[in-house]
């Protein structure tokens, strides 16, 4: 051993959700994508959406590659109630049921408070991070309190905990601290009818919408790394094997929580 904690291993077939029903958004890259193809192997009933239907379809080209089906309705605009509702009422009608929400899609402008556009950078941004959450969660719960309950687990972030000075996050912090918030009442909301709410806040993942920050911004790479007590950055699986946790029979007395999967960054 060097002292180096290496990133997961490969994801493998188990029975950790066999027979679940599962919504995932945002299943085009990164964590939704980790997600949706981690939560299939583990013998889920995936249904995904994404904006991008072009990345969509090479999600659901990788699970078959992988002997595993998952499946989509794209391109899905989770702004825009109606398609919301479209995507849960065909998850619903496909299988009968809904039993697990993954609200992993998200989207973001970062720019600094001075220069911020209101309508196409801070109000973007809320809809993006916030209300797609609200409105998933909404559409799907008459099906999860007819399913008897079942599980969500909402996205927020290590930065609705802690700031970083080179990042020019501040509509992503709002948006990610409202979703922790809000989980939080939903969690209220749902234990009489047997329904759980949970949260993951990540670090910094290397995914697709990471790219740039980690390639242009000076010295943002290096201050994250600063940050991390394990010292390398996030990966989808990181965040999938704990998303298979809290919306598994695994998880029954969990709800209301945040699980911070952060390499240490929010502990210090």
């Amino acid at each position: 051993m060097n002292g180096t904690i290496r990133a997961p291993m490969a994801s493998h077939h188990g029975d950790r959700l066999a027979g679940k029903v599962a919504l995932v958004t945002g299943i085009g890259a990164g964590i939704g994508k980790g997600v949706a193809l981690l939560f299939a192997q583990q013998g889920a009933r995936v249904i995904g959406c994404d904006l991008d239907a072009a990345a969509a379809e090479t999600t659901l080209k990788e699970a078959r590659a992988l002997g595993i089906a998952v499946d989509s309705l794209h391109p899905t605009d989770l702004t825009n109630p109606a398609q919301v509702t479209q995507f849960i009422e065909y998850a619903a009608a496909r299988h009968g049921r809904i039993d697990v929400l993954v609200n992993a899609a998200a989207f973001g402008v970062f720019e600094p408070l001075a220069t911020m556009d209101y309508e196409t950078g801070w109000r973007r941004t809320i809809a993006g991070e916030l209300d797609i959450v609200f409105l998933a969660c909404q559409a799907a719960w008459p099906h999860l309190v007819a399913a008897g309950g079942g599980a969500i687990l909402n996205f927020a972030s290590a930065n609705a905990y802690v700031a970083l000075e080179t990042s020019p996050a501040i509509a992503h912090c709002a948006g990610k601290g409202g979703v922790l918030a809000m989980t939080r009442q939903i969690a209220a909301e749902g234990a009489p009818l047997g329904i759980r709410a949970n949260t993951i806040s990540p670090a910094l993942v290397e995914t697709a919408a990471t790219a740039y920050p980690l390639s242009n911004i000076p010295g943002f790479r290096e201050q994250v790394m600063r940050k991390l007590m394990i010292k390398r950055l996030g990966q989808p699986l990181d965040i999938a094997w704990a998303a298979v946790y809290l919306c598994s029979d695994e998880a029954t007395w969990v709800t209301g929580a945040d699980f911070q999967i952060d390499g240490g960054a929010t502990a210090w």
